[in-house]
């Protein structure tokens, strides 16, 4: 798999934002830095077994830990069919500083372990939670190289921190018909996705974004450029204590992977 330097763009209430410092170069075509001991690996790991066996389904967490010493990389813009997009942004965080791509990296590590165990071949789209990147264009492209089944990504808002809730954000019709053919099979996905999340987890539907857990955007390239079912979910306000104290919690993100993975079961079994 390949990986270049970048991410994927701001989340749902623009918690996200650019780096700004000017750090050390890197390089748009250098790879994030590799995973830590126990990290699971980008690729393969398939058990070949279960209800998901025979299934590749592509994870992505959101950001990267090296995007802000990067801004060089991240701020470069990308094409993402209806207009340009920053490479990637350095995600959010609680007001205690848990940030949102530590919080990715860990439900998709976790999700990748039970997703392998039910059977599914798993790609992630970075390696580790040390890296830069890849940028937003890059994630979706790496879902379309595998000819994924379903890909995820995984974010944290940053909302004003009265609203709480998570929700799950679909591809809209862009012009030109880039992603006519994901539309219909990314709203059974979202669905599955929502249910299960919601079941699973007890978090309610988001009180300031989208509707019953469902919001439908144009904007994010990593599901513009995706020609694979893909959407995105907002796993709870950032700066929402009683989120955040959730997404803070190994149980509280455990709950999260488990979840999501009976909506892939009950999306693609």
């Amino acid at each position: 798999m390949t990986v270049l330097a970048g991410g994927l763009a701001a989340c749902g209430s623009g918690g996200s934002s650019s780096a700004s410092a000017a750090p050390p170069s890197a390089s748009a075509g250098s790879h994030p830095a590799p995973a830590s001991s126990g990290a699971p690996s980008p690729t393969g790991g398939s058990g070949g077994q279960g209800p998901l066996a025979g299934k590749v389904i592509v994870v992505d967490p959101g950001h990267n830990g090296g995007n802000a010493k990067h801004p060089e990389v991240i701020n470069k813009p990308v094409d993402v069919y209806n207009g340009k997009k920053p490479c990637n942004t350095t995600g959010t965080s609680t007001n205690d500083d848990y940030s949102e791509h530590a919080f990715t990296w860990d439900v998709a590590t976790r999700l990748t372990k039970i997703l392998r165990a039910k059977g599914a071949e798993v790609v992630l789209t970075r390696h580790s939670d040390t890296g830069v990147g890849p940028c937003v264009d890059e994630r979706a492209r790496i879902g379309n190289r595998a000819h994924a089944d379903a890909v995820l990504s995984i974010h944290g808002d940053g909302a004003p921190a009265k609203g709480h809730g998570f929700h799950i954000i679909e591809p809209a019709h862009i012009k030109g018909g880039h992603n006519d053919a994901i539309l219909a099979p990314s709203r059974r996905l979202g669905k599955d996705l929502r249910d299960a999340f919601h079941e699973g987890t007890g978090i309610p539907y988001s009180t300031y974004l989208g509707k019953d857990g469902i919001d439908v955007r144009g904007d994010l390239g990593g599901l513009n450029v995706s020609t694979r079912p893909a959407v995105f979910i907002e796993a709870g306000n950032m700066r929402n204590p009683g989120d955040a104290a959730t997404m803070k919690s190994a149980k509280g993100r455990q709950k999260m992977a488990e979840a999501l993975a009976n909506g892939f079961v009950k999306y693609l079994g």
